[in-house]
């Protein structure tokens, strides 16, 4: 018998959040990125809800591959190139494009030439992948003089782009770069293709909104239309009633203050979910809504039932999904959204919700 947690994936509401960033840049080629198994989601569960991208945007050449085995035939990127040079070879094999952002990537090109998409990355100011501005037109210059190293896409990535104000000189300064190169662009994440139409540019790469959380603090996921495609679910498991004085979980961290009915919910940090989350975090409980109390532990949470005096053993409960976001959830573990998504750990099994097919 397996363990009553499990991560259920709607992959409608994939289909839907695609077309609705669509909407946002109908001119643009939209770059779906599904690194980090689709941000925790499978990517073998959520490969049949992306045909309508134009391309995947994924971080290492394990990812790329598996997107081929799978049948994707339209254009695939490495967002952090090649690690080494003898990728280049499997590059060119199963026509994988990658981001280059540093000589050596140059100098591995340049004795082993192969004909894959390149985008040459300007550092706008995010300061981590990506050449200055001199460094950055000599790649341009040199990659262009080999014929076969000549399918160019300039690529930058915001720092800012959650921001409301602050973006119109980075991309004013962008500009002035990209524009000395007749080559396509790629500017726009997930909060750009919302908040600042003028990135759009040729290619978009969503990445946080495609699966329903929102890549802002200030809006939610569902005031820009996007809805959650995963929900992770448990069961509770056991009931503590507590009197007035008594702790629960590792550290003592919760002392009840008058008689407390406690439910323990089968899911901890070795499911996913934060051990650094406080009391007080939000849960749903037969879809109502109460809280954590104490530590959470490797396989277990603690949940206040004192206003729910009908959950007993058994009782459905939610971590996030439909009615409790997964950004509310992280909110108020100090952390984000992507993080908690990302984290979510293999052990909980898979619920294929697809509407269209039911």
């Amino acid at each position: 018998m397996t363990r009553p947690i499990q991560t259920h994936l709607d992959i409608d509401a994939l289909r839907h959040n695609l077309a609705v960033i669509h909407n946002q840049a109908p001119t643009s080629k939209l770059m779906a990125v599904v690194k980090a198994n689709a941000y925790g989601h499978h990517v073998p569960a959520v490969f049949s809800a992306l045909d309508a991208a134009d391309a995947l945007a994924v971080a290492s050449l394990d990812e790329a591959l598996q997107c081929r085995q799978l049948g994707w035939n339209k254009p695939v990127l490495l967002l952090e190139g090649v690690f080494e040079p003898q990728e280049l070879e499997e590059c060119a094999a199963r026509q994988i494009g990658m981001v280059i952002h540093h000589q050596q990537q140059i100098d591995w090109l340049c004795l082993q030439p192969v004909r894959v998409p390149l985008f040459v990355k300007l550092n706008s100011g995010m300061n981590r992948l990506g050449f200055q501005p001199d460094a950055y037109h000599r790649a341009i210059a040199t990659l262009r003089a080999h014929p076969q190293l000549s399918d160019i896409t300039q690529i930058s990535h915001f720092a800012n782009a959650d921001l409301h104000s602050g973006m119109e000189e980075t991309v004013h300064w962008i500009d002035q770069h990209f524009s000395r190169h007749a080559y396509p662009v790629s500017l726009a994440n997930s909060a750009a293709i919302f908040r600042h139409p003028t990135t759009h540019r040729d290619w978009i790469r969503p990445g946080i909104a495609l699966y329903g959380a929102s890549p802002f603090a200030d809006v939610s996921a569902a005031t820009l239309d996007l809805r959650p495609v995963m929900r992770v679910t448990s069961r509770i498991i056991a009931i503590q009633q507590l009197a007035a004085g008594e702790a629960v979980g590792y550290g003592n961290l919760w002392t009840a203050k008058q008689p407390t009915r406690v439910g323990i919910v089968a899911c901890g940090y070795a499911d996913g979910y934060p051990r650094h989350a406080p009391n007080g975090t939000p849960v749903l409980v037969e879809n109502q809504r109460t809280h954590t109390l104490g530590r959470v532990s490797m396989d277990m949470l603690c949940v206040n039932l004192d206003f729910l005096p009908h959950a007993t053993v058994g009782s459905p409960v939610t971590l996030w999904g439909d009615d409790l976001s997964v950004d509310e959830v992280a909110r108020s573990a100090g952390t984000i959204g992507y993080e908690l998504l990302c984290a979510r750990a293999p052990r909980p099994s898979h619920i294929l919700l697809d509407n269209s097919t039911s």
